[in-house]
């Protein structure tokens, strides 16, 4: 068992405590406000409940959840830090400083970032070689890719330590060779929404037809596989090479009419009223029963992807 600081109790951070909770760790938050617990706990319980959908867990072990107002004090005995602090750079800084007053030298420090450079990061540390990006998708505790990414001074032992901690918990992790805004996965979701975000502003269909689109196409696809061996397969007997030997010209010819929308004024209105009357045709579900939605389907998701070889 690991006692694991977790730096900030918020939406992510109390998806890691459910996640690391249901492997046997012990986890001590750190967060400067005194009812932080009022949110977090909740917070805990509910993802709780939906790992329990995946195995059997019993009742949440509260006696393993600790509360501390400060970073230092949730740090002390830490075997593993997961930073979720807000993200910007100064304030991430600020928070490692801290927690390195108290951490032994050899502890890992993992940053959920979902942007920053882990070379930025540790600037300013006292022991850079521990620190590294372990970005999650959420919701972490059901959502298993773990991006691991390196900062210039981040050593090869500390990447290998933290991608067999994270696999160890039933993450599937992915290693980014270059440091980049985004890392990987959410570049790539980045690059769909502003094709969507394009084309709702275009008019070239509507808010709830474009999430249509994805949901029930190519969504269902890439939730068994990526776009490479999706084309390997749309080649045929050819393969990926057939496929892009003779069908790649033409996503050539389609990025070109890809658009680079401004997140204007118009276009924040365009979407919002769109996803409006997306919501009305869906019956107005609360935002609780959207994401009840989500993780009921993301638990018959993965129980689905067990029995497949992929």
């Amino acid at each position: 068992m690991m006692q694991i600081a977790i730096l900030g109790s918020g939406l992510i951070g109390s998806s890691w405590a459910a996640l690391f909770l249901a492997h046997g760790h012990s986890v001590a938050f750190a967060d400067p406000r005194h009812d932080a617990h009022n949110e977090a706990l909740p917070a805990v319980e509910a993802a709780w409940k939906g790992l329990q959908a995946l195995c059997p867990l019993g009742a949440l072990p509260k006696e393993r959840i600790r509360f501390h107002l400060t970073i230092g004090a949730a740090c002390e005995n830490a075997d593993f830090v997961q930073e979720c602090g807000p993200d910007r750079l100064h304030i991430k800084q600020a928070m490692l400083a801290e927690a390195e007053s108290t951490l032994a030298p050899h502890v890992i420090i993992a940053s959920s970032t979902s942007s920053l450079m882990p070379s930025d990061i540790q600037m300013e540390m006292k022991h850079p070689e521990r620190l590294l990006v372990a970005h999650p998708m959420n919701p972490p505790h059901l959502v298993p890719l773990v991006e691991l990414v390196c900062g210039s001074k981040t050593t090869p032992e500390t990447l290998d330590q933290a991608k067999s901690f994270y696999e160890t918990l039933g993450r599937v992790t992915v290693v980014a060779r270059k440091e980049v805004p985004g890392h990987i996965a959410n570049r790539l979701t980045s690059a769909l929404y502003r094709e969507a975000v394009h084309m709702a502003a275009e008019g070239i269909a509507s808010v709830e037809d474009i999430d249509k689109a994805i949901a029930w196409g190519p969504g269902l696809r890439w939730a068994l596989m990526g776009p490479h061996l999706i084309y390997h397969l749309g080649g045929g007997a050819g393969g990926y090479r057939g496929y892009l030997e003779h069908l790649g010209p033409t996503q050539a010819n389609r990025w070109k009419a890809l658009g680079e929308p401004r997140m204007d004024k118009a276009t924040i209105e365009a979407l919002i009223s769109g996803l409006q009357i997306e919501l009305e045709n869906l019956g107005n579900p609360s935002r609780n029963e959207l994401e009840k939605a989500r993780d009921d389907g993301l638990v018959a998701l993965l129980q689905l992807k067990a029995g497949l070889p992929l």
